[in-house]
């Protein structure tokens, strides 16, 4: 018998984590005392969002993404609700809207200025009413635009159409009523359409999402579910949670099949829920405990023994919650493949974490950024509803390329034109003219970043960094350039050439 070694090839082998220095991070942030197993925390490529503790009904803070430092204590908040908000999504289509579920049964959704808050923010976009009970948990469509899901401790699941003109909405297109406890998590499939949920019931479910209909049921005596992710790209289903000795626990299934599970994993013996993030582009798992202060990650395949580990982040400061950075909010010159924002409650600071794959190249590397999940909608509302079901519109990360990406607030208000940039095209939609500034009022993004949401910088290091992203887009502006002269030269030769074969033949 020939000898094997017993090491697997990988290229996220030695991905490690940076966390932000503390000039980077946002400190002094009254971070939710609420005992909700939630993230707390949603991110978009301008926003940051976390609930806050208050008095007196509940709210949460919008700040940039690129104000860092200390936070005012008396920053205006979104502060709509009655009762606490348990959990704040971005819609993946628009920067600048977001929505928030409470324990006054309500689920709002609110458009955030182009430049932040100036002050509080109390009247919502749109208001949902249907739900008897707190609200626990919301999730956006992932490919259809304005398509909400929302479930709370009434037990049922509710499907929301946000086109219309309403602005408070009373009647839900669809409410889903197969659980018997309440809705612990939920996952959608690539296309959505599939709907995974675990529940108190210790019972996995996997739905058809538009019409409710239970397609399997799992109830495993050995592990209990509180968290569930469909890896659609493996055809595999994953659960994290407790064993029958209440140790924490992973369990992986396959999409076909939940009868039974096909790998059981023991973490630890600590008490936190385990949260699971997934990225479907790299196959990476990460696997942060609240309470915790590190982060493990694996790497997940279609093949036994499916579930392969890779190293661990180790930190001293336990997370409360964690919000991730959509994959076209990453610094792809630093290699980074994930980005956490971890909420410390302990020091009341929000840090950043960077999940970065070593490279000694600093050109793009694009065996690690393939095509991904983009901004911009597979199909509306209604062609959803219709019984349409397709997948994400896809997006490079490759600086330099002209990607369409789109904010949904055309849907809105079919005035407003969507713009292009040299390097990306506008986050909030537009034109830009020779200022630089976007036909519906919002300033263009340069190098991925607003320049009037960027705080100045504090430090000689941070002038120095800014410094050298604004050569490396002066060279990829320069470079950009070069290229279209050089296009604009062969077609130039190609019409010559068409005009003196054309003198010939005559």
């Amino acid at each position: 018998m020939s000898w094997r070694p017993q090491y697997r090839s990988s290229k996220f082998r030695h991905v490690f984590g940076k966390a932000a220095p503390k000039e980077s991070c946002y400190d002094g942030v009254p971070i939710t005392l609420s005992v909700q197993d939630n993230n707390f925390c949603a991110v978009n490529p301008r926003f940051l969002a976390v609930i806050t503790e208050c008095a007196g009904g509940g709210a949460f803070l919008v700040l940039s993404v690129h104000h860092t430092g200390k936070v005012d204590p008396h920053h205006p908040r979104v502060s709509g609700h009655r009762g606490n908000v348990l959990d704040v999504k971005w819609n993946p289509f628009d920067d600048y809207c977001i929505a928030s579920c409470s324990e006054d049964a309500t689920v709002k959704v609110w458009e955030i200025p182009p430049h932040g808050l100036f002050k509080n923010m109390t009247v919502a976009w749109k208001e949902l009413q249907g739900h008897s009970r707190r609200v626990g948990l919301i999730e956006w469509h992932p490919t259809a635009n304005n398509i909400l899901f929302s479930t709370a401790y009434d037990y049922k699941v509710m499907i929301w159409n946000l086109d219309c003109p309403e602005q408070v909405i009373k009647n839900p297109v669809r409410t889903i009523s197969v659980h018997t406890d309440v809705v612990l998590s939920m996952s959608f499939n690539t296309d959505a359409s599939l709907l995974a949920t675990t529940c108190k019931d210790k019972k996995v479910r996997l739905l058809e999402p538009r019409s409710g209909t239970l397609l399997q049921e799992a109830n495993c005596k050995t592990h209990k579910a509180t968290k569930v992710l469909i890896l659609d790209n493996v055809n595999k289903l994953l659960t994290a949670g407790t064993s029958r000795w209440n140790d924490r626990q992973i369990a992986l299934w396959d999409l076909d099949d939940l009868s039974m599970p096909l790998l059981e994993e023991n973490m630890d013996g600590s008490s936190g829920f385990l949260f699971p993030f997934y990225d479907p582009d790299t196959h990476m798992l990460y696997l942060a405990g609240k309470g915790d202060g590190n982060i493990r990650y694996y790497e997940i395949s279609s093949e036994k023994p499916y579930i392969h580990y890779l190293t661990e982040y180790r930190s001293t400061l336990p997370q409360k919650g964690m919000g991730v950075m959509p994959k076209r909010g990453l610094d792809v010159s630093l290699c980074e493949v994930f980005r956490f924002y971890k909420l410390v409650t302990i020091k009341t600071l929000i840090e950043p974490l960077s999940m970065i794959v070593p490279r000694r190249s600093e050109s793009y590397q694009e065996d690690i950024y393939p095509m991904t999940a983009g901004n911009k909608p597979a199909l509306t509302a209604d062609e959803w509803l219709s019984g349409i079901d397709r997948g994400p519109v896809m997006m490079s990360l490759k600086p330099g390329q002209p990607v369409d990406e789109s904010n949904g607030e055309t849907d809105k208000d079919p005035g407003r034109t969507r713009g292009r940039a040299y390097i990306r095209e506008q986050p909030g939609g537009g034109t830009t003219d020779n200022n630089g500034v976007v036909d519906d009022g919002r300033t263009a993004v340069s190098n991925g970043q607003d320049f009037l949401l960027c705080s100045p910088p504090k430090t000689e290091n941070e002038l120095r960094v800014k410094f050298h992203k604004q050569q490396d887009e002066i060279r990829r502006l320069v470079e950009l350039l070069h290229q279209r002269d050089v296009h604009i030269k062969q077609l130039e030769l190609e019409i010559n050439n068409m005009k003196n074969s054309q003198q010939n033949s005559l």
